[in-house]
């Protein structure tokens, strides 16, 4: 029995219904963030996420639908965008759902990679974890704890934290630049009206009073389908928070998993990375791959694939899964720049 939360309102929420039955994406909760909106097909059990951008619609990932009746919700989104005279623009598309694009014309190309870590197959022991260990001890030593919202504080101490998160995710903008903003779309988010689904792990300082008690924070979504779990989908700390806490914030979550029979945690997608032309299908277009794999070598300015790609390969996952951006006819410098736009990258 694994501890992915299965509650009535699954029985008249149609996505999240849909989304129980039929996903397969790991990443498929985010197609429920806030802003989104849904195609849907009378006859057809399911829907297709996209996120309006001028004459673009932007898809995150495949039709969630019956195995089926994907084929046939596929070919209604595309035929109403074509009346709407729009493009399509697919993203966090895995592999089968690349291919059943590429069946309409479209162009696949590899965007980046997911990884997933085996919960039974999780521990902290042996040399390799060595840093880690010490990182988690030296944020124990500082006073941090990590508590869950929901498991381990009452319900009016989460109340009251959450003035500290905003001010968190606000501390963590203002420390990556100026320029930089909150990157939407691919991430999870802590609103909206499916928050209550997802877990958060808060590290802080105990027994503080004041308002840094709160150091950093992790949330997760969960995962239905053929690899069901949890997914990382948002992390912030404070600048001066302590060292080691987001590792001590993912090892008590990863172990409180696994000890509730969870066999994985998804990392999410990190873009431009995993890149290999092993990954690539018959649709692939040779001059975007140039261009993806140009962003993977000189884009880190507007997304720090290196670093996340290394705070996710330190816990050793054992699935490396590539993921995929469609596009008809050529892929346009109009589009990645709505693309960036929905992402809120510029």
């Amino acid at each position: 029995m694994t501890s992915i939360p299965v509650t009535p309102r699954m029985s008249h929420d149609v996505r999240l219904r849909a989304l129980h039955r039929y996903g397969t994406n790991p990443s498929g909760f985010l197609s429920l963030n806030s802003g989104n909106e849904y195609f849907t097909e009378p006859g057809l059990d399911g829907f297709i996420a996209f996120r309006p951008a001028r004459r673009i619609w932007v898809q995150f990932g495949g039709p969630v639908a019956a195995p089926d009746t994907r084929r046939e919700l596929l070919a209604a989104f595309i035929q109403r965008a074509k009346e709407k005279r729009v493009r399509v623009l697919g993203v966090q598309l895995l592999r089968q759902d690349a291919e059943l694009q590429a069946e309409h014309g479209f162009h696949t190309n590899q965007f980046g990679s997911s990884f997933s870590i085996s919960l039974p197959e999780f521990t902290l022991r042996g040399r390799t974890f060595v840093k880690t260990r010490n990182m988690i001890s030296r944020a124990r030593r500082d006073g941090v704890a990590v508590r869950e919202l929901g498991r381990d504080l009452a319900p009016g101490q989460v109340d009251g934290l959450r003035r500290q998160l905003d001010e968190i995710d606000a501390s963590w903008l203002r420390q990556k630049g100026r320029l930089t903003r909150e990157i939407r779309f691919f991430v999870g988010e802590r609103t909206g009206e499916y928050q209550d689904l997802r877990r958060t792990f808060i590290a802080r300082r105990e027994g503080g009073t004041g308002q840094d008690d709160v150091v950093a924070y992790i949330s997760y979504s969960p995962v239905f389908g053929t690899q069901p779990g949890w997914l990382y989908d948002l992390t912030r700390r404070r600048p001066e928070g302590a060292r080691g806490a987001i590792e001590m914030a993912f090892a008590l979550a990863a172990e409180r998993m696994k000890e509730d029979g969870d066999p994985w945690l998804h990392l999410g997608l990190t873009p431009f990375v995993g890149l290999d032309p092993a990954n690539e299908l018959d649709s692939t277009h040779p001059s975007a791959a140039r261009a993806i794999r140009l962003l993977a070598e000189r884009g880190q300015f507007l997304y720090p694939s290196a670093s996340q790609a290394s705070f996710k390969r330190k816990w050793r996952p054992q699935l490396v899964t590539p993921e995929y951006l469609t596009f008809p006819g050529r892929l346009r410098l109009i589009d990645v720049w709505r693309l960036m736009k929905v992402a809120n990258l510029i």
